[in-house]
């Protein structure tokens, strides 16, 4: 942290008190909650800023329901570390309290204090993982539980492990009753279309999600179809490799075995897990198209030709797909006619929706909507051309990169089998098509 760590933490509620506090160093006084309220609590939302400085003191903070968790460090600390760890730790907070509020503080100050202790040394972060915390950090602590010498003794290992192993976010002896590992690669396309087909902006971004169900403390190691993988070994492939910028791993990923040799090696977490994200700047056709034209646009009704058709492969299905057209804001009188799925029309929103459970690749669907006015014109009629149709899909077994996995290798001491299941998944981001 820039060779500085945080001074103390402070949970404040809506008027500024303090609930608890944690004071890792003896740097600061008490007296920088006040300093607190009047450049947060008593200025204009449009003011106030996440990280200020008053003197030579830095303050960081971010509120979660009534309360509001601030950090203090003296000199130049890494804001970016700070903001990292105070997410890690509303998330741990919550998960330990169900909701993070000034009641659930209040309530459990006892485990709060053991948390806050157990989650930063000296100002440091230390263990964050909620599953390793929850190994020695137990809320039922409090019904005091006798334990006998032998039972104390294992317990005071296993938390002794947990504090010097260098795998945080895994605790020891993990077992098992089958070995399981499952790989979701989850793509979200965010596009933009003219009214004449041109693509204005296109990005993919992409998620590696996993549920690892592995015994003991296992190495995996895992393969992609990385061009920057095979552009370093001077190896050639004969389908299609992918670019990938943006890449960011969890913690467990050994980064600098990455950089060297850009192989994914890690140790697992044990349960569901985000192993990486990526993002890939690439010109993208659409994969469903939408033409809407309007006909009879007269002072008592508006009628629209909306069609749709997928742009993939015949082989996979786009589910649940779902239209948004925009309409004027006074129109009525809705009638509707498709050759598949259903349309609504949606008041609140100003659009029909056209709902369509199951698209087939290399298909075409036509939808004829008609509406009625009243006799009284509503001011800016025409503003409906102006908001764009919004497209919401799913297709699985399918990536619209191309990426793959082309393995999953497992390693274990104890040398059992695991079989990986691999899913791909492709969804709508922001995709938007402007209307004619």
């Amino acid at each position: 942290m820039s060779g500085l760590g945080i001074s103390a933490i402070y949970f404040l509620d809506q008027k500024g008190k303090i609930i608890i506090s944690r004071d890792y160093r003896g740097e600061v006084s008490s007296s920088i909650t006040e300093k607190f309220q009047r450049k947060v609590l008593e200025l204009d939302e449009r003011l106030i800023k996440p990280v200020f400085t008053e003197k030579d003191i830095t303050y960081m903070w971010i509120r979660v329901n009534n309360i509001y968790i601030v950090s203090v460090a003296k000199g130049n600390p890494n804001v970016a570390l700070v903001f990292t760890f105070l997410y890690k730790m509303k998330d741990v907070f919550c998960d330990y309290f169900k909701e993070l509020e000034d009641e659930s503080l209040r309530d459990n100050f006892v485990i709060t204090y053991e948390l806050l202790d157990e989650m930063m040394d000296h100002g440091y972060p230390q263990i964050t993982e909620v599953k390793v915390l929850k190994e020695y950090i137990k809320t039922e602590a409090n019904k005091m539980q006798k334990m006998t010498s032998e039972q104390q003794k294992k317990e005071n290992q296993k938390i002794s492990q947990a504090m010097t192993n260098i795998v945080s976010w895994r605790p020891e002896g993990i077992k098992h009753s089958k070995n399981e590992i499952f790989l979701d690669v989850i793509e979200k396309l965010n596009l933009l279309v003219s009214a004449n087909g041109n693509v204005l902006r296109s990005e993919i971004l992409g998620t590696v999600r996993m549920k690892s169900f592995l015994s003991g403390m296992p190495e995996l190691k895992l393969g992609l179809n990385d061009k920057a993988l095979f552009d370093m070994t001077g190896r050639t492939s004969k389908g299609k490799l992918v670019e990938m910028e943006d890449i960011k791993f969890h913690q467990c990923v050994r980064l600098n075995r990455f950089e060297a040799e850009r192989n994914i090696t890690f140790i697992p977490p044990d349960g569901e897990f985000e192993l990486m994200t990526y993002r890939l700047d690439t010109q993208v056709k659409p994969l469903i198209w939408v033409e809407c034209a309007v006909e009879n646009f007269t002072r008592s009704k508006i009628e629209y030709v909306v069609k749709a058709k997928t742009q993939f492969k015949s082989k996979s299905i786009a589910n649940n797909v779902e239209i948004y057209v925009s309409v004027p804001t006074d129109v009525d009188s809705p009638v509707f006619k498709s050759n598949v799925g259903t349309v609504k029309y949606v008041p609140d929103q100003n659009c029909m929706v056209w709902c369509i459970k199951q698209f087939p690749g290399r298909k075409e669907y036509h939808m004829r909507a008609q509406f009625g006015f009243p006799s009284i014109e509503a001011e800016e009629r025409q503003k409906y051309s102006r908001v764009p149709i919004q497209v919401k899909f799913e297709i699985p077994y399918f990536t619209v990169s191309g990426i793959q996995v082309r393995y999953l290798k497992i390693q274990e001491k104890s040398g059992y089998q695991a079989l990986p299941w691999v899913r791909y998944i492709t969804q709508n981001g922001d995709y938007q098509i402007r209307m004619q």
